[in-house]
């Protein structure tokens, strides 16, 4: 009886609900930051092409003062 304790405490290892509940934190982790995600890859998506257009409003007018007329 008492060798069969003392395997018992020696094992190694994780047990089912240890792991499950690594797995559920793991799953409520994850439900918060794929939101978050997106919404911070649609802010970079619109500032990249906000400056995308400076850039371009800003070359035209650098053409519009060497040639006084803008391209078609």
């Amino acid at each position: 009886m008492l060798t069969r304790i003392r395997k018992k405490l020696d094992s190694k290892g994780f047990t089912l609900i240890e792991l499950m509940i690594v797995i559920a934190i793991i799953g409520i982790l994850a439900a918060i930051a794929i939101p978050q995600f997106a919404s911070y890859r649609r802010k970079a998506y619109n500032s990249a092409a906000l400056s995308d257009l400076k850039n371009t409003k800003t070359s035209l007018e650098a053409y519009y003062a060497d040639n006084q007329w803008y391209p078609y």
